[in-house]
């Protein structure tokens, strides 16, 4: 294998390719990325993307299996429709190609839950076959599968802070499924793509704040396959905030016998030990978004009630990092055996980080402000 590898990105100009360009451009063990389009005039290129290094405009060239053998690619990032998804990534596992599909074309196993996004072939052989060849991209679940990986499903924004917050105290044995789970989560108008709609206009969404898809998100499938739920032990409610970017999850379990604040941190730090992109917060401090944004990190704390047998798990991260780009990174970097964290620390601002520092007090070290540590 090469030094340097050559990716190429389609949908570079989407909000997620657009940060999936920026990232690896300042990669260091990257050949500059090929950028493309999924539409095109005559083959000719555009210059809507520029260098995040020194400016300059960048071509995006329109899709073309003949460029990605000219330019040597080696592994696709599909930063593209579902449906785009799922009809281009049989060709290119067939071309011998490495992918990283971040839409929810291959994330879901169970028909039941798939069948949301409409796909007309879940029971052919060959879809059967890739679905089954897909590994689920949630490193902090999932490490251990990923060096193999040919086609890799990167997680929704939204199961992921719903996932990583749940998967401590289910691995556990603490939650009381009998009383059902509740997650109560917020995102950014980001998270709805880049593509307008009567209900992302600046007149919808600015001074508001709003419900949808209640009971019918199609990320409910995700967390209930991934976390081995019941449709009825969970209640996924999904609300639309006026911010650019990032989500905040709310999440509600009754626990099997009372936890004391020490427990349950053990629980929490114990399961994250090796995960460096996961922080936890200790009560009485919780995330907020603004911690999370612009970076890979998944922010988790909670709260207790004075019995302790309920507890509130609060989850932020950027759905536009650690929910599409940066965690497609991060799983390029297990996939080829580097270092989990390369090319993403960088993506981490100083004001970010200034602003956990504060939160955390004096005596936290940098470190743990910049989620290294735990």
């Amino acid at each position: 294998m090469s030094a340097e590898l050559q990716t190429a990105i389609v949908g570079a100009t989407g909000y997620s390719g657009q940060e999936l360009t920026r990232i690896l451009f300042q990669h260091p063990r990257m050949k500059p990325p090929l950028l493309l389009s999924r539409e095109g005039e005559n083959g000719k290129a555009t210059t809507e993307v520029f260098s995040p290094v020194d400016g300059s405009p960048i071509p995006v060239h329109p899709f073309s299996w003949k460029l990605l053998h000219q330019r040597g690619v080696d592994l696709l990032f599909l930063a593209t429709p579902h449906e785009i998804s799922r009809a281009w990534v049989p060709e290119a596992v067939e071309r011998g190609l490495r992918v990283i599909d971040l839409s929810g074309a291959w994330r879901l196993h169970a028909p039941e839950y798939a069948a949301v996004y409409g796909f007309k072939d879940l029971f052919a052989p060959q879809a059967q076959a890739l679905t089954n060849k897909a590994v689920y991209g949630l490193p902090e679940l999932c490490r251990a599968q990923l060096p193999d990986a040919q086609l890799v499903a990167n997680p929704g924004c939204y199961p992921t802070s719903v996932i990583l917050a749940l998967a401590p105290l289910l691995h556990a044995g603490l939650v009381e499924l009998e009383h059902g789970i509740v997650c109560d989560s917020k995102s950014g108008v980001s998270g709805a793509g880049k593509a307008s709609t009567p209900q992302t206009h600046f007149v919808e969404t600015a001074e508001n704040f709003k419900a949808y898809s209640a009971f019918t998100h199609r990320h409910t499938g995700e967390i209930l396959e991934q976390l081995h739920l019941s449709p009825e032990q969970l209640v996924f409610s999904t609300h639309l905030l006026p911010i650019r970017r990032g989500i905040l999850s709310s999440i509600y379990v009754h626990l099997k016998k009372p936890l004391t604040h020490d427990a349950m941190e053990q629980c929490m730090r114990d399961f994250y030990y090796s995960s460096p992109f996961v922080r936890i917060f200790s009560p009485p401090r919780l995330p907020e978004i603004q911690f999370a944004q612009h970076t890979n990190f998944c922010d988790i704390g909670w709260m207790l009630a004075a019995n302790g047998k309920r507890a509130m798990l609060v989850s932020c991260l950027d759905n536009l990092i650690k929910g599409a780009a940066g965690q497609a990174v991060q799983n390029m970097n297990l996939m080829y055996g580097w270092g989990e964290c390369e090319g993403l620390m960088a993506t981490v601002p100083a004001k970010a980080m200034a602003k956990v520092s504060m939160y955390f007090g004096p005596t936290a070290s940098p470190e743990y402000a910049a989620g290294v540590a735990h």
